[in-house]
This record gives structure tokens, C-alpha cells and sequence, in this order.
């Protein structure tokens, strides 16, 4: 249910998308920061492995409780109470002299941020009702442009600002963007009767089938996000200026394929485009594991990028449309296997980089994307739902 709201629609929508652009500006910022993290706590690997896991941990003790605050007070006060805790946390983490207290502020920021991806969704949700228009692959996109100038200028802030410059800097902007966005969104509230509905997992084994394929999709973006970075410095050879550009490639690619995602999926069809995303995404991490120097990894992960941008978005949408489910049972569960994937399972990728190189953690991940591949007929599902939405549009 919408609240009446004299606000356009138009302006809800640059509103949502903006903060789809801070949030993805934000997490993008963490991406060449690790390394930077490492160097001034003087940590290996797998203790930076440790870190990485708090940031998913967060996020994942986090998010269900801005969940159930949505449900019960709408998106729109959720987004803006995560948004504000989020606004200075990265600071606090540059300024936390030792490694327990930049922990905790790891375990505070992606937990923050967690908490206003989920409310910030369903607010795109309630903008997208209202206008009855589909939106919400294209707030994606501008995510993935947050990332872009996030991890490629948070590089180059970091070499010429410093750590504390480079943390000031992308606060300012993520409260200008705020300051912005906030005002403008649309005020929405729940349907009493979905808030009273009870919760129950389902019993069919397709929801998990289509969890795990997301998970599978979800790990290789959450390791070319937090170890990136860390690959192209240290064997590679990078500046850190260059490093940040790992993760850039990637984000910059997935906005790209993520504004085009709908139209492709339109014509060539939800199975056959996840079968050609996961094959360009195979493709573009074995050239980053195989690259002989930062460029053409940087190059491989820009590939793996537009492989990886549609995966996880056609899984949601096929869990979504599970026969004999309750609308949102199936994407529930998917969307909390996929997220434990991007969030929880790089950080054992630190302690794997004790024992082997980068360049082979990254092929092992290409080989865990043939998981989506054959798992690829379950995307029928996504077509059906195409098909309404073009029916409903005509």
C-alpha cells in the first residue's frame, strides 16, 4: 500500500535511484581501502580475511531487522534511518587506531548499508507500483555507477588524500546525495495484511536449488569486491591508484549490461541469457587469473562484469515466480542464500590466499559458475514473468 502523496512520481524515481547511486558509492569505497587497512594495521591476508567477514556479517544481522522495520513502518523511514547511521561510519573505521575497533566499525558499516540496500529495494518496489513501470534493473545499474566512482577515485583519493582525506571526501558526497534523495522519496506503507502474514519456509526444494545457483553468482563479485584491490598490488605489481580499478572495471561493465539487462532478457530470453552471462563471466575471471600483468586483469574483470551483471537478477526473478508458492516466499530465500554468498564467503578467500596465489582463487571461481550454467532451465520461470509484463504493458 502507497501512502497519498503529492510528490511526483518522477521525482520519487531520481530520488530511489540516487540512493541506489550513494549506497554503491559507499561500497565501492570499501573496495580499495582493504589494502589500504592492511598497510597501516601491518595484518596478513587471512586476518584481513577476518575483517572482510564482519563487513558480511553485518550486513547479515542487520538486514532482517530494517527488514521487519519496513514491513511495519514502510521503506522510506527505514532507508533513511540506515542511510544516517551509515553517513559516518567509514570515517570512524579510518580513525580506529587497532584492529578490534576497526572490526567493529567493518561489522557497523556493512551492516548500515546492508540495512538500507534492503529498504531502499523496496522502496523501488513502492516507486514501481506507482508509476507501473518497471525500474528497478536500471536502480541496479546506478549502484554499479556508484561502484565505478567509489573504487576507481576512492584509488586515486587514497594516493593523494590519504586515508582520513579519502574517507572525508566520500562521506561528503554520500551526504550530499542524501540530503538530495531523502526529501524526494516516496512515502509508502505496508499492506497490514502481508505484515500479519505468518512466515514458514517453504517445502519445496526449488527455492534453495535457485538460492544456491544465486549464491554460486553472488561469491565471484563479492571476491573481485573486497580482494580485487589486494590481487592487483600485490601480485600484479599495481599502484594503489591502479588497483581501485579492478573493482571499477567490473562495476562500470555490470551498469552498462544492468541498463541494458531488461531489453536483452526481452529478446533473447531469460535461459538463454543467463546461459551467455555466465559463459562471458567464465570467460572474463579466467583472463584475470590468467593475466601476466594489472592491465589485462583489470580487462578480465571488466569481462567478468558483464557476464555476472544479469545472473543474479534473472534468479531473483525466477524465484519469484515459482509455481505453487506465495508471491515473495521464493525470492525471500534466494535473496538471503544470494547475500550470504557476496557477504559471508570472500572472507574465507584471505585465508586461502595464505596458501595459494589470487590468480588461482579467481580461476576456482570461474569453474564455480558453471553451477549457473547448468542450472540454467530453472530461469523458465523469469520468461513467464516477461511475458506478463509485456502482456500488461500492451
Amino acid at each position: 500500500m502507497i501512502d497519498r502523496d503529492d510528490r511526483p512520481a518522477g521525482s520519487a524515481r531520481m530520488a530511489v535511484s540516487a540512493l541506489f547511486f550513494a549506497n554503491g558509492l559507499m561500497i565501492g569505497s570499501w573496495a580499495p581501502k582493504l589494502p589500504a587497512l592492511m598497510a597501516r594495521l601491518g595484518i596478513s591476508e587471512g586476518t584481513a580475511g577476518m575483517v572482510v567477514l564482519m563487513l558480511g556479517l553485518g550486513s547479515l544481522l542487520v538486514m532482517p531487522v530494517f527488514g521487519a522495520m519496513t514491513a511495519r513502518h514502510g521503506s522510506a523511514r527505514a532507508v533513511r534511518i540506515s542511510a544516517l547511521l551509515a553517513l559516518p561510519i567509514l570515517l570512524l573505521m579510518s580513525l580506529a587506531p587497532n584492529l578490534l575497533l576497526v572490526a567493529a566499525t567493518v561489522l557497523l558499516f556493512g551492516g548500515f548499508l546492508g540495512g538500507m540496500d534492503v529498504a531502499m529495494n523496496a522502496n523501488a518496489v513502492a516507486v514501481e507500483r506507482a508509476r507501473r513501470r518497471a525500474i528497478m534493473s536500471s536502480c541496479h545499474g546506478f549502484w554499479s555507477l556508484g561502484g565505478v566512482v567509489g573504487a576507481g577515485l576512492g584509488g586515486m583519493a587514497l594516493s593523494s588524500l590519504g586515508e582520513l582525506g579519502h574517507a572525508l571526501l566520500a562521506t561528503l558526497i554520500f551526504g550530499a546525495v542524501l540530503g538530495f534523495a531523502l526529501p524526494r522519496m516516496l512515502r509508502d506503507a505496508p499492506d497490514a495484511r502481508e505484515a500479519k502474514a505468518p512466515l514458514r519456509l517453504p517445502r519445496s526444494p526449488l527455492p534453495y536449488i535457485i538460492g544456491f545457483m544465486a549464491l554460486c553468482c553472488m561469491v565471484p563479485e563479492g571476491a573481485i569486491l573486497d580482494w580485487a584491490a589486494v590481487y592487483l598490488q600485490r601480485e600484479m605489481g599495481a599502484s594503489l591508484s591502479l588497483a581501485g580499478w579492478g573493482f571499477a572495471a567490473c562495476a562500470a561493465t555490470m551498469a552498462v549490461m544492468r541498463f541494458l539487462g531488461d531489453i536483452l532478457r526481452q529478446k533473447l530470453g531469460a535461459v538463454s541469457m543467463l546461459r551467455i552471462s555466465a559463459v562471458v563471466a567464465i570467460a572474463g575471471l579466467g583472463i584475470a587469473g590468467m593475466a601476466s600483468g594489472p592491465v589485462m586483469a583489470i580487462i578480465g574483470f571488466g569481462f567478468a562484469g558483464l557476464g555476472i551483471a544479469n545472473l543474479v537478477p534473472i534468479a531473483f526473478s525466477a524465484a519469484g515466480n515459482l509455481p505453487l508458492l506465495a508471491p515473495g516466499v521464493g525470492l525471500a530465500v534466494v535473496t538471503m542464500m544470494g547475500y550470504s554468498g557476496i557477504l559471508l564467503a570472500p572472507g574465507s578467500i584471505g585465508f586461502l590466499a595464505e596458501k595459494m596465489s589470487f590468480s588461482s582463487i579467481y580461476l576456482g571461481l570461474a569453474g564455480l559458475l558453471i553451477v549457473p550454467l547448468l542450472l540454467s532451465p530453472l530461469a523458465r520461470t523469469a520468461e513467464f514473468n516477461d511475458e506478463e509484463e509485456v502482456a500488461s504493458a500492451a
